[in-house]
């Protein structure tokens, strides 16, 4: 069944291609289509498009659809191109003419339009959860851990004290900042394209603010065209928005890799959670974090992918939007895995508490004796000198003391200062309005 199709039937070939993967990734947006088709029709009916009757019938068995499609039932049939054409069969098959009337004021370019925003909005919901919940693992641990000291390095070379109270914190903080640009992705795609049909709206008089109403949105895109240009658009920007998340779990990854391997020995793992080698006995292999790191990488290339699949195409709708959807969804799916792995993994972490004692080490408190010169009266540049020189001559006797007070240092993390800031970003997300507007559609469930 095809929504389209007049008299001609496709060649099979073609049908095939053009298809490609859409009814395997149409199952994610299955609830979806049938919660806005839930608000077009209380729409319909309230400018006589459909009977009271009517909106009750289609309503209920809407809302069939959707149970079953949240408890994974739900299935797009042989030779059906779709979920839009599925519902409507679906529908049809049970109602009569009754469910014919649903497309009425609707396309299928605004119906995926919605589709995808209110799916790609309950992905960002499920994937702030997720940052969520690795970010309070992080300050807990940056907490328990917060006077183990380590070295800290730039140019890869051994350079001052750092700590892993400091190490788990800047992950924590960058995902602070991660979840700002993911809420800025999340404003975005909560716009109302409904209405807007195959881009140049509908002679039907559409309520377009009842629907923005019943399904949760901030607001509308209002220019109906405009409304079709954010496919793509908002894909990117919500890629973006992933490619900060995946570029902070990357980097702490490698860091990871690092720190597991002998040569730093600063962390570990319990044996179950690592692998082995098929020849080298002594092997622990940081498997899980390689597959992040890789991952992770391959997110960041996301929102390339999508510019490049649409950066040239003019206004208007175009079959190569249904190419972004591969890759994307993929991405969707990576995020949310990699930030529940690492927030595992990092519940088994083992720390190595006495590293900064091997002598590799003793230089990196070099820093702390020319400040302590400079406390009690010499110049920066003289106290420099001179315990470069202590150092070169093999005089030098480091003083295993750190006394760093300031906002964000060693001594004072402001892991409540850091906290404050996610809380900030989770509240300016709004996800209590769209939940409460979902269930009001579901007849309260």
């Amino acid at each position: 069944m095809k929504l389209w199709q007049k008299d001609t039937s496709i060649d099979k070939k073609i049908e095939s291609f053009t298809i490609g993967r859409d009814a395997e990734l149409d199952l994610f947006l299955a609830p979806f289509d049938v919660l806005g088709s839930i608000a077009h029709i209380t729409m319909l009916e309230s400018i006589n498009l459909l009977e009271k009757e009517e909106l009750e019938t289609l309503t209920k068995s809407l809302q069939e659809i959707y149970k079953d499609a949240k408890e994974g039932k739900f299935v797009i049939e042989d030779g059906v191109e779709d979920v839009h054409s599925q519902v409507e069969k679906m529908l049809t098959e049970k109602l009569g003419d009754t469910g014919k009337k649903i497309h009425s004021g609707r396309s299928r370019n605004d119906q995926v339009l919605l589709d995808l925003r209110l799916f790609i909005r309950e992905e960002i919901r499920l994937i702030t959860e997720g940052v969520e919940k690795l970010f309070n693992r992080l300050i807990e641990l940056s907490e328990q851990y917060k006077s183990v000291l380590i070295p800290g390095y730039t140019h890869f070379q051994v350079a001052m004290p750092s700590s892993f109270g400091l190490w788990f914190g800047a992950y924590a903080e960058s995902l602070t900042d991660d979840l700002q640009l993911l809420q800025a992705a999340y404003k975005i795609t909560n716009q109302n394209p409904l209405g807007s049909a195959a881009g140049y709206g509908s002679s039907f008089p559409l309520n377009r603010t009842m629907t923005t109403e019943l399904l949760g949105f901030d607001d509308l895109s209002y220019n109906v065209v405009y409304a079709q240009m954010g496919r793509g658009k908002t894909e990117k920007t919500v890629a973006f928005a992933l490619n900060s998340i995946a570029s902070t779990l990357g980097k702490m990854a490698m860091d990871v890799t690092l720190y597991m391997n002998q040569n730093f020995g600063f962390l570990t793992f319990p044996d179950h959670l690592t692998t082995g080698s098929s020849i080298m006995p002594h092997k622990k292999n940081p498997d899980v974090f390689e597959l992040i790191r890789a991952r992770c990488n391959k997110i960041q290339s996301i929102a390339t992918e999508i510019g490049m699949t649409t950066g040239n195409l003019p206004s208007g709708y175009h079959r190569d939007f249904q190419i972004m959807k591969e890759s994307f969804f993929d991405g969707l799916q990576d995020i949310k895995t990699c930030l529940e792995i690492t927030e595992y993994m990092l519940q088994h972490i083992i720390i190595k508490e006495n590293i900064i004692n091997d002598d590799r080490y003793r230089f990196i408190f070099s820093v702390e004796e020319v400040n302590k010169m400079v406390l009690g009266g010499m110049s920066f540049r003289d106290a420099y000198k001179k315990v470069g020189m202590s150092i070169e001559e093999g005089t030098y006797e480091e003083a295993k003391e750190v006394a760093h007070t300031h906002e964000g240092s060693i001594g004072n993390l402001c892991n409540e200062q850091i906290k404050a800031k996610l809380d900030k970003a989770l509240a300016g997300f709004g996800f209590d309005t769209v939940l409460a507007a979902e269930k009001g559609l579901l007849g309260g469930e």
